[in-house]
């Protein structure tokens, strides 16, 4: 019924050159996905909280996605034609990358689960658990676990975006989540459940 995600590896350890080609373009693809959410602010001097925070979102986003691609290439040749190795990058920042990483590899599995009505988005843009029965008893310590994965990397990435933007503050968190609800809701598909603001579940028409 699902894929296997146990067993993930990181572009460091991967040996598949085909995998590493196929997670950069589903991570890449999430990207430019998330970006059509919302536009750069171009000769703009006034927007809205809403505007603004979703802007500071995906900014932080494009920022990861060009790590990505430079830790999935682990190495490049200069033109010299010497091997240079990936510099090293900050522990925080790592974190995000490789929680943008494991959503790419379990985004198929939880699009599968939207479909069949057992996932949906919640306002805090979180996933949640809408109908576990439907899931036969020996795979739902999967579903579980692949729930448990999802919100801790959106965790993390929530954690990154208040971290690197000056404006924001902890208190600011609430808003940075609402925003990343927003935002999933967006780039949800016709059918799927989500969660409106008001706190009514709703299929995405």
């Amino acid at each position: 019924m699902f894929r296997k995600t146990t067993g993930y590896q990181s572009p460091e350890t991967t040996t598949s050159l085909s995998r590493n080609h196929g997670l950069r373009v589903a991570i890449v693809t999430y990207g430019i996905t998330l970006a059509g959410c919302g536009g750069p602010l171009v000769g703009v001097t006034i927007v809205d909280e809403k505007t603004a925070l979703e802007n500071q979102v995906l900014g932080t986003y494009q920022e990861l996605n060009q790590e990505v691609l430079l830790v999935a290439s682990v190495r490049y040749i200069d033109p010299s034609g010497k091997l240079v190795p990936q510099p090293p990058i900050p522990p925080s920042k790592e974190a995000a990358i490789r929680a943008m990483q494991r959503s790419a590899f379990n985004r198929d599995d939880i699009d599968r689960l939207k479909a069949e009505e057992i996932l949906g988005e919640n306002l805090e843009g979180r996933l949640s658990i809408l109908a576990l029965e439907k899931v036969s008893a020996d795979r739902q310590a999967f579903v579980k676990n692949l729930v448990e994965e999802e919100n801790a990397d959106r965790e993390t990435l929530m954690q990154r975006v208040l971290t690197t933007n000056e404006t924001f503050t902890p208190q600011d968190l609430p808003k940075i989540r609402r925003t990343f609800a927003a935002l999933n809701r967006d780039r949800a598909r016709s059918g799927d459940w989500i969660q409106r603001e008001d706190g009514q579940w709703v299929r995405k028409p």
